[in-house]
């Protein structure tokens, strides 16, 4: 068994060291700090916690009831709100919580299509499924890149949905939360937006601010634009307090009983430090994605959303059908040292060999990236697609370009000097 644990760890050394060497365009990937890197292996991660500060069912707490109320503290005044619920464990289950808390089996409520860019928590296979609910899908438009306000507001009005969400995981422009309000309130509806992509640009003021344009609770993963751990949150400005109790009671007992201390702690210091520099960052992160994207279609990239500067967020969507289609493209890349995902397009019926990749900026702007690196990385990307350069020539290139980029920005103790991202904690690679 010793054996086995050196291979484990050995294996963990080897994937630092290859994402030390590559270029990471995950969009759904970030990094955390030193300071909150340093508390998922404190001593909070071997205890429980269930309940509210206060109102535990454990003894030992104190400092756990701290930190957990500062939390709840930073999340409001980031995110100028009145609730919020830090105990779900991810943005999937922070989606569950809001299924249980608003809507019965059997109600019908409404999202965007899997092939328009809704994440899988809105399928039938996903949270939906679990929860019994039927899907009532917005009409999309294609070239825009968001919901069809005009035929949505008709099929609404038709099928009157109970709850009307509003999230993508293929995120590219804010969605018509405020042009469809009224439309919901004439149909009775409340409306949910799954932030887990463009939390941490709602945060810095550079998206759109959904709770205070029509929707009553905002779910969320921590770790995308966000940089912080794996985690969920919950938030809302509903002056209705069932609402508010039914939410808090849905993140616990519902679907959550101990909910990750340490994980928790170190959302603290994310948020503490996105107040910091969030605005900063997502200025950043956004103006990073629009030069991705403008740098791929000069190089012939069939960039979607072309009309409108391709995105608005963090989020690229490249149709790569004339490459060898998303599965292709993205597993060559990979092998080049550049790291993306295949992602289903419009139009594309297999979410297996889809037609698109997606690429993202949050951690490759952690790093310290900015516009000119990104035409960088459209070279890269166009010697090994379009010009016929071998993987391991590009990987070797992309190596030495990452070479330059391995400390945190935007984080308290950033810098190279005082901190190597890619080290594991207390036990750097030999």
């Amino acid at each position: 068994m010793a054996q086995t644990v050196e291979r484990i760890r050995d294996a963990v050394r080897r994937h630092s060291t290859r994402f030390e060497h590559a270029i990471p365009l995950i969009a759904s990937e970030n990094l955390l700090s030193p300071y909150a890197k340093e508390l998922l292996v404190s001593d909070f991660h071997s205890r429980y916690a269930e309940g509210l500060p206060g109102e535990r069912y454990y003894e030992g707490n104190e400092q756990v009831d701290e930190v957990e109320t500062l939390c709840l503290d930073l999340a409001k005044r980031l995110f100028r709100c009145s609730f919020a619920d830090v105990r779900p464990i991810s943005g999937t289950v922070a989606n569950l919580a809001v299924l249980k808390a608003m809507a019965e089996p059997g109600d019908l409520v409404g999202t965007c299509r899997l092939a328009d860019g809704a994440h899988i928590s809105s399928a039938s296979f996903g949270a939906f499924g679990l929860r019994g609910v039927k899907p009532a899908y917005y009409a999309w438009d294609s070239e825009r890149m968001t919901i069809d306000v005009a035929r949505t507001k008709e099929i609404l009005h038709e099928m009157r949905p109970k709850l009307c969400l509003f999230g993508l995981s293929l995120f590219l422009f804010p969605l018509p939360v405020r042009e469809l309000s009224a439309t919901l309130e004439e149909i009775g509806a409340r409306g949910w937006y799954d932030g887990a992509h463009v939390l941490g640009l709602i945060a810095g003021g550079e998206f759109q601010d959904p709770l205070h344009e029509g929707c009553v609770v905002l779910s969320a993963s921590t770790h995308k634009t966000l940089p912080g751990p794996q985690h969920g949150i919950l938030l809302g400005n509903s002056e209705d307090p069932e609402l508010t109790n039914r939410l808090a009671s849905a993140a616990f007992p519902g679907v959550t009983s101990n909910h990750h201390l340490h994980s928790m702690a170190a959302l603290a210091v994310s948020l503490a430090e996105h107040l910091a520099f969030g605005r900063g960052y997502a200025r950043q992160v956004i103006a990073n994605a629009k030069a991705l994207g403008a740098a791929l279609h000069e190089r012939g990239f069939d960039v979607l959303g072309e009309k409108l500067g391709f995105t608005a967020s963090h989020t690229l969507a490249v149709r790569v059908t004339r490459e060898g289609g998303g599965e292709e493209v993205a597993r060559r890349l990979a092998h080049a040292g550049i790291i993306a995902n295949k992602n289903l397009l419009p139009g594309d019926t297999s979410p297996k060999r889809p037609g698109g990749i997606r690429l993202g900026t949050p951690e490759v702007t952690r790093l310290g990236m900015t516009e000119r690196e990104m035409v960088r990385i459209a070279e890269l990307m166009d010697d090994l697609l379009h010009r016929g350069k071998a993987p391991e020539s590009v990987a070797a290139d992309a190596s030495a370009f990452k070479s330059g980029f391995t400390g945190l920005r935007y984080c308290f103790a950033a810098g190279e000097a005082a901190y190597r991202y890619y080290d594991l904690v207390g036990h750097p690679p030999p």
